[in-house]
This record gives C-alpha cells, sequence and structure tokens, in this order.
C-alpha cells in the first residue's frame, strides 16, 4: 500500500487536499479522487489539487472537483496552493506565479496566511438573462472568472432553496453541456452576502472564490457599487474583491487556514 502524504486546507470554508507532485509520481483516476474526497469513507473535501512542477513559473495547479473531474480554475484553491507552496519551500518569497488550465496567477502572501490572488480578466457571455425553472424565473449576469458563473441579485438569500434551484439552473440547457456554476446574491450594508451551488460539488458550499469575484462584478454593474467589495460568504468569512475600471486586473483576497497534514492510506 503507497503511502501519499498530503495537506488539507481550508479557504474561507472551501476545503481541500493538496500533495507535492513535482516528480510526477500521483497518478489518480476520477473514482479514486471521488473516494479521497468522500467525507465519510475519505478525507473529505470539496476539491483535490496536485502541485505539478513547472518549467517556467513556481508550479502549475491541477485541480479536480470532488466528482473526480478537473476544471479550469479554482479561486479559494488558488490561494490554498499558494500557501501550501510558501509552507513547503516551493516559494521562498511573498510574491508567487504560478499557472493553471486557464492561464497565469500572480499572488501575494500576506500576513496571518491572507493570500492576494490576481485572477484571469472575465469573460463576459451574457448580461440580464433570464432563466426559467419550474414556475420561476431569475435574472442574472452569466460570465467567466476561471469557471462560469450565473449570479442573480435577490432582496433575500436567506430562505432560497440554493440546492434545488440552484441545480435546476446549473443544469439548464442554455449554459450547455459543461453547466455554470450558480450564485445567489443580496446587499447588506456595505456587504454582499452570497450562496452558491458548485457545479462539480453538486451542493451548495462554504465559500467559492471564482463565484464571489463573479458577485462582486456583477454587484458593481448592476448596484454602482465601486470596487473594493466585501463578500460575506456562508462560512461567516469575508472575502476581498479588488478591480480596475476595465476589469484588466481582478484580485480575490481573504485568510486561508492549515488544518492538519497527514498519509493517504487508501488503496491509490
Amino acid at each position: 500500500m503507497k503511502a501519499i502524504e498530503f495537506y488539507k486546507i481550508s479557504g474561507s470554508g472551501n476545503d481541500f487536499i493538496i500533495m507535492d507532485n513535482r516528480d510526477s509520481s500521483i497518478e489518480l483516476s476520477p473514482a479514486k479522487i471521488q473516494k479521497i474526497c468522500e467525507r465519510k469513507t475519505g478525507v473529505g473535501a470539496d476539491g483535490l489539487i496536485l502541485l505539478n512542477k513547472s518549467l517556467k513559473y513556481d508550479f502549475e495547479m491541477q485541480y479536480f472537483n470532488n466528482d473526480g473531474f478537473g476544471a479550469d480554475m479554482c479561486g479559494n484553491g488558488g490561494r490554498c496552493i499558494v500557501l501550501f507552496a510558501k509552507m513547503n519551500g516551493i516559494v521562498n518569497g511573498n510574491e508567487t506565479i504560478f499557472s493553471s488550465r486557464n492561464g497565469l496567477h500572480k499572488a501575494y502572501i500576506k500576513n496571518n496566511n491572507t493570500i492576494k490572488l490576481q485572477i484571469e480578466r472575465p469573460q463576459f457571455f451574457k448580461r440580464n438573462m433570464t432563466i426559467k425553472i419550474s414556475e420561476q424565473k431569475f435574472t442574472g449576469d452569466f460570465l467567466n472568472t476561471g469557471v462560469p458563473h450565473f449570479v442573480t441579485i435577490l432582496s433575500d438569500i436567506e430562505n432560497i432553496d440554493v440546492i434545488n434551484i440552484g441545480r435546476e439552473i446549473r443544469n439548464n440547457p442554455v449554459f450547455g453541456e459543461q453547466g455554470t456554476n450558480v450564485n445567489f446574491i443580496s446587499k447588506q450594508g456595505d456587504l454582499i452576502l452570497i450562496r452558491t451551488y458548485e457545479r462539480g460539488i453538486e451542493d451548495e458550499t462554504l465559500a467559492c472564490g471564482t463565484g464571489s469575484v463573479a458577485a462582486a462584478i456583477s454587484a458593481s454593474l448592476n448596484m454602482n457599487i465601486t470596487s473594493p467589495i466585501k463578500i460575506k460568504t456562508v462560512s461567516g468569512e469575508i472575502l476581498n474583491i479588488e478591480f480596475d475600471k476595465n476589469f484588466d486586473k481582478v484580485y480575490l483576497e481573504g485568510k486561508v487556514s492549515p488544518i492538519y497534514k497527514g498519509q493517504l492510506l487508501l488503496n491509490v
């Protein structure tokens, strides 16, 4: 039985299993990733991340949702892997550049395990689109902040059925075969509250980094709110989103929490 060392790290409530794969020795099928991420019989996590060797940059981030399949990017996962790299001496300073499937990302390591991550420039697919599900209609913005998100603004998100409504929107044919993540947001004072249904996890999550970026951008366009924007996640933690007027530079900032280090003894 092969033992694989891993770290469990949380980014504002999103938890990830992270492994150092710079020697390319770790090979995991979707079924094995599902097993590892299962909360009852595995380690349990929203996703699994491999830190791979990069010839040009500090490292490459390879991200998998807990359904076992890869995604282009994960904002909170990106912040977590930066701290992992710092803890393991892969990054020695307080800045790093790494690659993911959707491009390059620059990150800044601040005090108290706070990580500021630059997100690729958002792509706007469609604004003010209306989605009809069952007997309800939801209007929102559809954009890509690393992965696709549909953001809808509501007066109250406390009582919204995130799982069932989110699942219906996520699987609406208008979003194609890949579907979309779904973000429900509302304004409370100087905060934007968010609840997210994440594809690949197929459930509501405590936080979503790329979703928080999408929410902030949608809020700025529809509520006349200027950067920086504070997003309060279900976990209670607040993410800070900054961007310029043309969205050429977009940053996601928040605290990252190491949970534990261990050895995976599953038959992988």
